[in-house]
């Protein structure tokens, strides 16, 4: 993965409101240009171990998942994993593909990461406890590889539709 802008990084800082750590990369850029997700090493440089490998940084984005998450959203999700055996197939799949998305990233960093292997985010591969996990693994991965993560986006609508969340002249 090519090491990342100084620009970009300077955009995540302002979207974060703190200094990113440990990323690898821009998982996924938004429509206005900026990052929107980025690609997060498995083990952070103080030595914790961190699963996120997708990570949301567009607060736009965070703030309608929020609601979303406030909404019940999750639960009602998590109930149809165990209704509907197809959409729980594709979540596992989702989880296998994050896992090797981890390793992929781990691989590249150099980094052996064994406290967290087999743990992907967000609750999958049976579980739904975070949407924002969900929305930037699909952001990043594309469409039809995380079917809940998919659904998360169709609901946000067009968030960056009011320009940059992270203009710089903030």
């Amino acid at each position: 993965m090519p090491p990342i802008d100084p620009a970009d990084e300077q955009a995540i800082a302002r979207q974060l409101g703190r200094e990113p750590r440990g990323i690898a990369g821009v998982g996924h850029r938004c429509p206005c240009a900026l990052p929107d997700v980025v690609t997060t090493e498995p083990r952070l440089p103080n030595g914790t171990p961190f699963p996120t490998t997708y990570y949301l940084t567009c607060p736009r984005a965070a703030s309608r998942i929020g609601t979303l998450e406030g909404s019940g959203l999750m639960k009602e999700m998590e109930a149809r994993l165990g209704d509907d055996a197809e959409l729980a197939a594709a979540y596992r799949a989702a989880h296998e593909s994050y896992l090797s998305d981890r390793d992929r990233v781990g691989a590249e960093a150099g980094l052996d990461v064994p406290e967290i292997e087999g743990i992907s985010a967000g609750g999958m591969p049976d579980r739904v406890k975070c949407l924002h996990v969900l929305a930037g693994h699909a952001l990043a991965a594309g469409p039809g590889v995380n079917p809940l993560g998919d659904e998360v986006l169709a609901l946000l609508g067009d968030w960056w539709s009011e320009g940059p969340c992270a203009p710089a002249d903030e």
